[in-house]
């Protein structure tokens, strides 16, 4: 079974460049001659939430950064290696954290169950919950509570870009950046604006701006 799904994945490579190619000739050579991607998506590594086919977007439009419950952590630096050559070198003008309804790794913090090694990644997530138990746990329905933590951990994300050296030097330096929040639903394909939006750092805790 395993042997056919990967047969099965090498021909759907070969049909699905078989009909780019018959839409556009110059298809691929066009697209190998690099990117301006206008866009950067911080999301999560659930199979079921693909960057580009939510939005609607073509290879060469999103440059994407996953990992679980699209967390910004300050000391990742494999998603600080991204956020610097999104900003910096392909000078994209917008970043959206997108989390989802259902998250598996925001579930995960609001229990004590230990998983393996993801545990120390969860933690981060759990601090999330730390900041806000007193309106969370006031929330009796378990479901809305799940939801709710979900919403207020793509927030606190895109604080925490904000509070990044690579987002406020490029403020700092009048590059056209913003910073958006979204939760994505599984069950209906749709995305929600948070409204948790930057532009500048002024709205940030004055012990989070940094001086250049």
């Amino acid at each position: 079974m395993s042997t056919e799904f990967y047969k099965k994945i090498l021909d759907n490579n070969k049909k699905w460049v078989e009909s780019q190619l018959a839409l556009d000739s110059e298809y691929f050579k066009d697209l190998s001659k690099g990117q301006q991607p206008p866009l950067l998506w911080i999301g999560c590594s659930d199979s079921r939430v693909p960057a580009n086919e939510i939005i609607g977007a073509k290879p060469g439009e999103v440059f994407v950064h996953r990992n679980i419950a699209n967390m910004v952590v300050h000391t990742d630096m494999n998603m600080l290696s991204v956020l610097d050559y999104a900003v910096n070198v392909l000078k994209v003008k917008h970043v959206i954290v997108c989390g989802h309804y259902g998250c598996g790794g925001v579930k995960a913090a609001m229990g004590n169950d230990s998983i393996g090694i993801i545990d120390n990644w969860i933690r981060h997530i759990k601090d999330v919950y730390r900041l806000h138990n007193t309106y969370l746990d006031s929330i009796v329905n378990e479901e809305q509570r799940f939801n709710a933590f979900v919403e207020i951990n793509v927030k606190e994300q895109v604080f925490d870009l904000a509070k990044t050296s690579i987002v406020q030097s490029a403020w700092k330096n009048n590059q056209e950046l913003f910073l958006h929040g979204w939760v994505y639903g599984l069950n209906s394909g749709y995305v929600t604006d948070l409204n948790v939006s930057f532009n500048s750092g002024v709205d940030l805790d004055e012990v989070y701006q940094l001086k250049f």
